[in-house]
């Protein structure tokens, strides 16, 4: 029997062994998408005790504590006290065999804190009591996790109406060396179906310092804002969509859709559609003169439970699988931008992994001689980043596409503990490779598997978003 999470955790076979120990490792972290804040790496936040650190925010935590019968007060609520919210959570975690979520908790507890205890209700005090001593130390602050994690670059998720103060201020820090660069998020400017869209649209406005009543207006004051975002470095856009689609050539005009929906009148799919397709091509046609890549992230139901909803509001562990119909959305939009030349590095991610294969088989429609696997399948995403999934995800990529030039893991967190993640995959790919190898179906060729793990882990995202340059 192995012991529990040792050093070869996860790896079965001596290949992997060697492919992670001397070659994935200690390779640096490009962390390209994530959603943590960067006002607390600016002002290089500390933490009086693990419950801070952990289960602020963290809605993985929190939709697993929910299923163990636990009052809300005492997971989200401000009733309970940060001891009483950790407890809870210790009490349900020697439940969650299989779940990702066991792996990453330990993984954090033996990296950051030298704990090496299982995490029970049994073992709570002493480890609370551990990790609260170390949490005193400077190198736990938000900075240090950040340099002890060995990351290179972090790429938050930021509204165009953001005015980067906070990138502006690490910037301006010759203190930290890590590279933190905004990301550009338009989701509100795409949604014209809601409530707060005019809201939103003049604050647009007031920002970029261009009046909005126009579709060209917006297109200016989308363009002004991604101006000042490349000049802190961004490389990456994001959208969260429902599902994928491309409504061109029809009867509605997105001039009228937009005059619609800023008199708040109520908008027909077909009028949405409309409008968010000639939004979402010209950015990706911006994105494309600028060098930067456009992630899409569709597939997810989100804000289930409406009473839940009313009382937390969004982005609290309510959300669940989707199962769109997408493949012929997807292709429309990519061939209508690559019809003129104007397609941008894409990353697909869907998290319906029943999508695998699709996405898999779209991406070779696409490539194209301006960089090296330039239409990426993300990686395994949100309810899919277990040992399963991601498995799944970089066996079907490797069946259909070029393993070897794929971008890797990112933490898609809000907690600066997540970095474990990346060690996490990058031991699941080396065991995979590991197995195939030692199955007799790829040579034992050490030099050549190990760059290709070290580029997956890391080459490949720097040269990919160019954030280096």
């Amino acid at each position: 029997m192995k012991p529990f999470m040792d050093e070869d955790f996860l790896l079965t076979n001596e290949t992997a062994k060697t492919l992670f120990h001397s070659y994935a490792e200690k390779m640096p972290i490009i962390d390209y998408h994530c959603h943590i804040s960067p006002e607390e790496i600016a002002e290089d936040k500390k933490y009086d005790n693990i419950s801070q650190l952990w289960l602020s925010g963290d809605h993985y935590k929190w939709r697993l504590i929910r299923a163990n019968g636990v009052e809300e007060s005492d997971i989200t609520g401000k009733e309970s006290g940060d001891w009483e919210k950790f407890l809870k959570f210790a009490e349900v975690l020697p439940k969650t065999i299989g779940n990702p979520m066991y792996h990453w908790t330990h993984l954090e507890l033996k990296r950051y804190f030298d704990c090496n205890l299982p995490l029970s209700e049994k073992t709570a005090e002493a480890v609370w009591n551990q990790c609260n001593e170390k949490l005193k130390d400077a190198s736990l602050s938000v900075r240090g996790i950040i340099r002890r994690s060995n990351v290179r670059v972090i790429a938050t998720t930021d509204d165009p109406g953001s005015d980067l103060r906070w990138h502006k201020k690490i910037a301006q820090d010759s203190s930290f060396d890590v590279k933190v660069v905004p990301s550009f998020r338009p989701d509100k400017a795409l949604a014209a179906d809601q409530p707060g869209f005019k809201k939103y649209i003049s604050e647009l406005s007031a920002v970029s310092g261009t009046e909005i009543k126009s579709m060209d207006g917006l297109f200016q004051a989308l363009e002004q804002r991604m101006d000042e975002f490349d000049k802190m470095g961004c490389r990456a856009s994001d959208h969260a969509l429902k599902y994928v689609f491309c409504r061109i050539n029809g009867t509605v005009s997105p001039e009228s859709v937009l005059r619609r929906a800023l008199n708040g009148e109520k908008l027909t799919t077909e009028e949405l559609e409309t409008y968010q397709t000639y939004v979402l091509l010209f950015l990706a046609r911006q994105y494309t003169r600028r060098g930067w890549v456009m992630q899409i992230h569709y597939g997810a139901l989100r804000n289930n439970n409406a009473r839940a909803f009313r009382s937390l509001g969004p982005d609290t562990g309510y959300d669940c699988i989707g199962s769109p119909d997408c493949a012929e959305g997807i292709v429309r939009f990519l061939n209508e931008l690559e019809r003129n030349g104007e397609l941008p590095k894409m990353i697909l991610y869907s998290l319906n992994p029943n999508d695998n294969a699709v996405l898999d088989s779209i991406i070779g429609s696409f490539q194209g001689p301006e960089t090296v696997g330039k239409i990426q399948h993300g990686c395994a995403w949100w309810f899919n980043d277990s040992k399963y999934g991601m498995e799944n995800q970089l066996t079907s990529m490797a069946s259909m596409c070029v393993l070897g030039n794929f971008i890797g893991m990112v933490t898609d967190s809000r907690s600066f503990l997540s970095y474990t993640r990346h060690e996490y995959f990058r031991r699941i790919l080396c065991n995979l490779i590991g197995k195939w190898v030692e199955n007799g179906e790829y040579p034992n060729d050490i030099p050549t598997l190990g760059k290709m793990v070290q580029d997956i882990s890391y080459n490949n995202a720097a040269a990919y978003f160019h954030y280096f340059d």
